[in-house]
């Protein structure tokens, strides 16, 4: 579901010359133990995979042009979003006086008249440590075509923009507050953008952010899809693995396994904000999901028709992709983003 850093299968005498000042220049040292050269050699190997990942992210960046800029005017901005309190305080500067530093991609439909207003969507990606790569390229394109704004945060987390960043991931938290600070930016920024026209779509983790940001903030948003998305993060942890589970019992991240704070895992899962749904929502899932259950999704809307909830949704039987359903190009899957598009032009067209 997401990406973890890229583990290189070995160290070549070369890589160690180039991450040892001391071995370069051909000094002696005194032999260091073996556990501590093993600890130095994986701080090394892991400094390189961070390195690899920002290199990939370039070159996917320079993509974009490529395979969308036919039909969208495309950029990415570096924006201000919300503090990330873990940080390590600088010259005295607290971290609530230090917003988070966010990249977000922003994609016009070429020949948009800028002089009028146009609805906007917000689309997060999916993905523990994921990213907003050319995976969404046909997706694009299509809102494009239908017309929309789209801006694309790479929320705190994300890969291929350093450890720091990658390091700062507070999944179903603050990563949300991110994504709502994009929508801010872009009705405050972009003059042509209608905020009273304002959509959230995403997958999987994305799916998750989306049904967060419209439970917690429905006076921004007018219409939100969430598609196969994360739901109920305790049921979640008891369903995958351990390496998975170790993303979040992380020491930078939430610090503790769901048995030791379930109340925690609860506050990061949409079943348990459905009270508060009131906007337009459309949720797909299917049966074969191999990622996020299908139990995951019946959770949640089980909880939103309890709560007496007005909503869409539609639970596919073994769809072709599974997890991936109505993202890839199939005929099935072509005709679920129609629905898609079909809701939220009813829900944002002036």
């Amino acid at each position: 579901m997401g990406h973890r850093p890229i583990a290189l299968a070995a160290a070549s005498p070369f890589l160690l010359l180039l991450t040892d000042p001391a071995l370069a220049a051909g000094e002696d040292r005194e032999p260091a133990p073996v556990e501590r050269r093993l600890e130095e050699l994986e701080r090394r190997l892991e400094s390189q995979s961070f390195a690899l990942q920002q290199l990939a992210k370039k070159i996917d960046d320079v993509l974009w042009f490529d395979r969308v800029g036919d039909v969208a005017e495309i950029d990415k901005v570096y924006v201000p979003t919300v503090p990330a309190p873990k940080q390590e305080a600088v010259y005295g500067i607290a971290n609530d006086r230090h917003p988070f530093r966010m990249w977000a991609y922003v994609f016009v439909p070429r020949g948009l008249d800028r002089g009028r207003s146009h609805a906007l969507l917000v689309l997060p990606h999916g993905g523990v440590h994921g990213d907003f790569d050319t995976y969404y390229t046909h997706v694009v394109r299509e809102l494009m075509a239908e017309g929309y704004v789209l801006v694309a945060p790479e929320y705190r987390g994300s890969t291929g923009y350093g450890r720091e960043y990658w390091e700062s991931i507070d999944y179903g938290g603050l990563e949300v507050d991110d994504v709502v600070a994009a929508r801010d930016w872009a009705v405050e920024t972009l003059s042509f953008v209608d905020g009273r026209r304002v959509g959230i779509l995403g997958w999987s983790h994305g799916g998750l952010i989306a049904l967060m940001a419209s439970f917690h903030h429905p006076d921004k948003f007018q219409a939100a899809y969430a598609g196969v998305p994360v739901s109920d993060l305790v049921a979640r942890m008891g369903v995958q693995t351990e390496g998975y589970r170790a993303l979040f019992s992380a020491d930078y991240h939430i610090g503790k396994a769901v048995h030791e704070d379930v109340e925690e895992y609860r506050r990061r899962s949409p079943v348990h904000h459905v009270a508060k749904q009131k906007v337009p929502l459309l949720v797909h899932t299917t049966t074969n999901d191999r990622d996020v259950n299908v139990l995951e999704v019946q959770n949640l809307i089980a909880a939103l028709e309890a709560a007496g909830k007005d909503f869409e949704y539609k639970v596919y039987d073994d769809a072709p992709g599974g997890h991936s359903f109505n993202r890839m190009d199939s005929a099935l899957a072509r005709a679920s983003r129609r629905e898609i598009y079909a809701f939220l032009a009813r829900h944002l067209a002036r």
